[in-house]
């Protein structure tokens, strides 16, 4: 029996403490929209994530059956992958699509190159589950908090060396240097005046100790977003998220290196850390990733995020009441979420009803009509 080119999935959602409380997450409200599982909203839990592609960690299932999309996938990888993925990115989706909801800074971390993670999977595989890249893209769904490297006024090796120094000072001089830190005057901070707030919010979520929140302030650049926006982050660039609701994707692994924002035991090697910092990106320009009109749009409501990598796009499509998009068929899979609204999808012969959490998979080769009354907002990543 030939299977289904377009079917519904389920997503998984975690726990971790960074996420937003009970209703408040985003990433559990979509969740809790999809039929027939077993998933509701407690008021006093975190939810920080929502993933729904076929990585073994918090995996997608179909939604009809239970099964793992992984299975799907492998039982019909040449009409549900694709020879451009079987051939190119080892017959598995080459992304891992994720929503996030973030009420306090995630982890000051980085992801390594596909060289260190190799390396790393052979030397710890249980702690490295893959030995792939992880560089990725994040867009906006409402106001979002970002920290990235530093301006340019420093070279990329005085940056390495003051985080190194920074991330590996005793606690007691941590605590002292933000303290001093935060008497300094608006005006002396100038363009950094933003440090004056954003100290004692991060002391509040992880202590007076914490050497990230130095690293945080003084090696980096704090950057505000707004629904639509997009950043890229390359491999091996410093990072951390520290609040909004973010769409993420990324290439296909789950590798990471925490340095601070986290507790003690969850660190990894600070030596290690900073000799793998690149420093790709200095200024605002550097992480933005602006949107372009998809070349598979024939109403033009959809618009295309490419980051400079090769396993996927991200697209966008907004409808208006009473509007229409169609899409062509492309080389690669796709999985999308209405992330607002509701509507009607046409494909595969088929009519699908959606409504805002509704997660779809779709084949290559698959084209894609999507109608609204009262309008429908749907973020996907393509091969």
């Amino acid at each position: 029996m030939s299977p289904p080119l377009v079917f519904q999935l389920s997503g998984t959602c975690n726990n971790y403490p960074w996420g937003k409380k009970g209703k408040q997450s985003l990433a559990a409200q979509l969740c809790a929209q999809t039929p027939g599982i077993d998933f509701h909203i407690k008021d006093d839990e975190f939810y920080s994530e929502m993933w729904f592609g076929d990585y073994p960690d918090f995996p997608a299932r179909k939604l009809d059956t239970g099964e793992l999309l992984a299975d799907v996938l492998q039982q019909n990888k040449e009409k549900l992958l694709g020879k451009k993925v079987i051939e190119k990115f080892e017959s598995q989706l080459p992304y891992l699509p994720k929503i996030l909801s973030i009420a306090k800074a995630l982890p000051l971390q980085l992801h390594p190159n596909k060289e260190l993670a190799r390396k790393l999977h052979e030397e710890d595989p249980s702690n490295f589950t893959d030995p792939n890249h992880k560089p990725e893209i994040a867009v906006a769904l409402s106001k979002f908090e970002f920290d990235t490297e530093q301006t340019e006024k420093w070279t990329d090796e005085t940056l390495r060396t003051v985080t190194r120094n920074l991330l590996k000072s005793e606690l007691e001089t941590v605590k002292q240097v933000q303290t001093e830190l935060s008497k300094v005057s608006k005006d002396q901070l100038g363009e950094a005046a933003y440090i004056l707030e954003l100290l004692p919010r991060l002391q509040d979520q992880y202590g007076p100790e914490d050497a990230g929140s130095l690293v945080a302030l003084l090696c980096m650049n704090f950057l505000v977003f707004n629904p639509g926006d997009a950043i890229w982050i390359p491999a091996d660039g410093i990072h951390a998220y520290l609040a909004g609701d973010i769409v993420e994707c990324m290439a296909r692994s789950n590798n990471v290196l925490n340095v601070g924002f986290c507790p003690p035991g969850d660190r990894n090697n600070v030596d290690l850390f900073t000799k793998t910092l690149t420093f790709k990106a200095h200024s605002r320009d550097d992480v933005y990733l602006p949107s372009q009109k998809s070349d598979k749009s024939k109403k033009g409501k959809t618009v295309v995020y490419r980051p400079p990598m090769s396993e996927f796009d991200m697209l966008r499509t907004e409808l208006e009441g009473g509007e229409s998009e169609e899409l062509t068929a492309g080389e690669g899979p796709g999985v999308f979420i209405v992330t607002k609204g509701k509507g009607v999808m046409h494909a595969d012969s088929k009519e699908f009803q959606l409504k805002e959490g509704f997660i779809f998979f779709f084949a290559p080769g698959v084209s894609v009509k999507w109608e609204s009354q009262d309008g429908m907002q749907i973020h996907m990543a393509v091969a």
